[in-house]
């Protein structure tokens, strides 16, 4: 695995550290070199392997993750990650693998980008997950009540009865937009622009739906049958305080 050497920018101004995986030292290259042009600290790893022994002792801000690696692969880095936390995640993923972009998205991804891709569309998904994702952005610094449901923005801790429950940064963002206005109903089209900041000609509608069966696996007694977040037929979402 290679660790960049950052040229011409100081140390310190980098305000974020971004993992970039790939077999590819071609997209690796070109990858990095825009993300360093937006203000990020890049690190590369070139298979699974090395992403896992740089993980061990790193946690970055943000991870870029191809699908498709020798020895140990994307999908398995994301398990991975997801086991030991909340890194936030882009996939890379070729045209043809719905199946893998799906399966990415259910084991947590905050977004994917299709191969062959724009590098300032990838920068610009890089730079909205994080900016989604900092603390310090919260939309409002309050804690949200309904019942056993808990959703406090200041700390985007979410708990059920008292419990904790672990959610995906783009996971509490889909919730805490929903929780914001109860009863409101959203269509996909608008859960994409204001979650994921994304037109939504550039975003697959199943991405929001994945996201909405996994809250619901995590927060519903009964996700069939959910309490909270509810299907508005032929429309989209609502949540029911």
């Amino acid at each position: 695995m290679a660790t960049r050497t950052i040229r011409d920018v100081p140390t310190t101004a980098f305000s974020h550290q971004v993992l970039v995986v790939d077999d590819e030292p071609m997209v690796r290259e070109v990858v990095a070199r825009y993300l360093e042009r937006d203000g990020l600290r890049v690190h590369e790893a070139a298979d699974g392997a090395a992403a896992l022994a740089w993980l061990t002792d790193h946690r970055p801000d943000l991870v870029v993750l191809d699908i498709m690696l020798p020895g140990a692969d994307g999908l398995t880095i994301l398990r991975q990650l997801r086991a030991d936390g909340d890194v936030p995640v882009i996939l890379l993923t070729a045209r043809a693998d719905e199946f893998d972009r799906v399966l990415g998205l259910e084991l947590g991804a905050d977004d994917y980008v299709v191969k062959p891709f724009s590098p300032r569309e990838l920068t610009a998904r890089v730079r909205t997950v994080l900016r989604r994702t900092r603390s310090d952005v919260a939309v409002a610094a309050e804690r949200l009540r309904f019942g056993s449901l808990t959703v406090d923005a200041q700390t985007r801790e979410v708990s059920v009865d008292d419990e904790r429950i672990t959610l995906t940064p783009k996971e509490f963002d889909l919730l805490y937009t929903l929780a914001h206005s109860p009863r409101q109903v959203f269509s996909r089209r608008q859960l994409l622009e204001q979650v994921w900041d994304s037109a939504p000609e550039f975003q697959d509608p199943a991405t929001v739906t994945v996201h909405v069966g996994r809250l619901r696996q995590k927060l519903e007694a009964d996700p069939d049958e959910p309490r909270w977040i509810t299907t508005a037929w032929g429309i989209g979402y609502r949540f029911e305080p």
